[in-house]
């Protein structure tokens, strides 16, 4: 990957053995200063694929295009006010992976631009993926943003794997994000501002997704009624939808088993997702990307800052004044996945061992409840993994949307499509020796399971039986080997992704 010289060489060669004793199985018991270096250096591995002379013009050209695009669209569109929100023009540091643009046109699937009105009148932007091969009828994904410097492009790489496994897939930009307007409409302007402290754009805006996703011919998508004032924007949808500017329904409703909906979302995305799918009675399963999060409007999990270590606090949305009852807290009953990262946001270096449990609050939860969940954990992977950002200011891993996408396509084939074959991708033990990893790490370690803290997964399989491995790093009985859970050769996002169509 990188041309090095004798003394690099050897001090590698060093490093690999100062490893400490549990440092390949379970997580050590003393911090070891070299080990975590060479730890952290993993958040810039990520490097890799877009530190290339040809990566960077098809960046900049992207980037370029992103902007002629979104200038247009508010010329052509002067009710929308989304030119606040920082990622709206698409530029470096929020084009997402640009190998991932031109998808319909280049015959990989499907792929049509959306716009809705969301329930306190904001526009929102958003696309919905399919792919011409696959069954009839396919459950449905709505991928929820994290905030900030977090639009829909960042995600592409998750809806399109997903797409390929057979789901209608919608990814989305929350209000205040990407391309969606910043404020509401009157008089309802304020809600949902700024997004990051209000909070609502990423819980109701969930639900106005879902409410999208589910619509037809026969059942237009109407938005219901504000959360601040009780107020009906239905009439702006209606207007733009005979204008031609909003959808009036989902473009690939035909494909859409109504019955089978998964939510998945990142940062407050995941705190939003993760309350949602165990109110909304539509929803069977969720993936928490950073992190899993609780059963309430008040009990999502805060980014990791300094080091790893997850904050005490939680973040939710604010108050629902026109319908309190919208905001309580319910059971855990849908299975839910966290999927996390040894690094936060920023991504700093630990300075003392972190607690090998930090991260699993809400997964054992969902265990003491009877809930089939997990928490996975990206060694050496930080909050960045999960929003793929082409700039080496934002350090993450090389493999991590790689485990993303392999968990989090398991987790729905086996909870939303109820495919028993989905055991053995979430029982297989690829990610504790992936040759892609191994070849770039400095030791040759190919486990992706953190060492600090414990990756788990406790859940009933398709026989009946429970299976619970509280350290997957380690390995448990009954994991299946690689050439046998039912995915053949290295698992990459790319290679499926940029596959044809059928």
């Amino acid at each position: 990957m990188r041309k090095v010289g004798r003394g690099m060489l050897a001090l590698t060669a060093a490093m690999a053995l100062i490893a400490p004793a549990g440092a390949q199985g379970a997580p050590p018991s003393t911090f070891e200063p070299v080990l975590e270096a060479q730890n952290f250096a993993i958040t810039q591995e990520r490097q890799a694929i877009y530190d290339t002379p040809e990566y960077q013009a098809r960046l900049t050209e992207q980037s370029t295009l992103n902007l002629v695009e979104a200038v247009s669209a508010q010329a052509s569109d002067p009710g929308r006010l989304f030119s606040d929100d920082l990622c709206w023009n698409g530029g470096n540091g929020c084009a997402g992976d640009v190998r991932l643009y031109d998808w319909q046109k280049n015959g990989y699937g499907l792929v049509q631009k959306v716009l809705f009105t969301a329930r306190d009148g904001a526009t929102l932007s958003g696309r919905v993926w399919e792919t011409k091969a696959g069954p009839k009828k396919r459950p449905g994904i709505v991928i929820t943003n994290g905030s900030v410097q977090a639009d829909e492009q960042m995600y592409w790489y998750a809806a399109q794997a997903l797409a390929k496994d057979g789901y209608v897939v919608l990814t989305f930009d929350p209000q205040g994000q990407g391309q969606s307007d910043t404020p509401g409409q009157a008089p309802d302007e304020n809600e949902g501002v700024p997004a990051q402290s209000d909070g609502r754009p990423f819980y109701d805006g969930t639900e106005d997704a879902i409410n999208f996703l589910l619509s037809s011919p026969k059942r237009p998508y109407e938005p219901v009624a504000s959360c601040e004032t009780g107020t009906s924007h239905a009439a702006k949808q209606d207007e733009r939808v005979a204008a031609g500017l909003d959808a009036a329904y989902n473009p690939f409703y035909k494909q859409l088993n109504a019955s089978q909906i998964g939510l998945a979302g990142h940062s407050y995305g995941a705190a939003g997702v993760s309350y949602i799918a165990q109110w909304d009675p539509r929803v069977k399963a969720v993936v928490a990307w950073d992190n899993l999060g609780g059963p309430g409007p008040e009990a999502g999990s805060v980014p990791s800052q300094q080091g790893g270590s997850p904050s005490k606090s939680a973040i939710g949305e604010k108050p629902c004044p026109s319908d309190p009852g919208a905001r309580t807290v319910v059971p855990i009953a849908k299975p839910g996945l966290g999927i996390s990262a040894d690094y936060g946001l920023p991504p700093l270096p630990n300075t003392g061992l972190p607690e090998s449990l930090a991260k699993s609050s809400a997964s054992l939860a969902y265990s003491r409840a009877g809930v089939d969940s997990g928490q996975i954990i990206i060694r050496g992977g930080s909050h960045l993994d999960f929003s793929f950002i082409p700039n080496q200011a934002f350090g993450a891993s090389l493999r991590g949307p790689d485990l993303i996408d392999w968990y989090t396509s398991a987790w729905f084939d086996k909870y939303v499509k109820h495919k028993g074959s989905a055991d053995k991708r979430l029982l297989s033990e690829r990610w504790r020796a992936d040759p892609t990893e191994a070849a770039i790490d400095p030791r040759g370690d190919g486990n992706a399971f953190s060492f600090y803290y414990l990756s788990r997964l406790d859940i009933h399989l398709h026989n009946g039986t429970r299976w619970d491995c509280e350290e997957l790093r380690e390995g448990c009985p009954g994991m299946v080997r690689t050439s046998r859970d039912g995915f053949p050769g290295a698992y990459s996002y790319m290679a499926i992704d940029t596959s044809p169509d059928g």
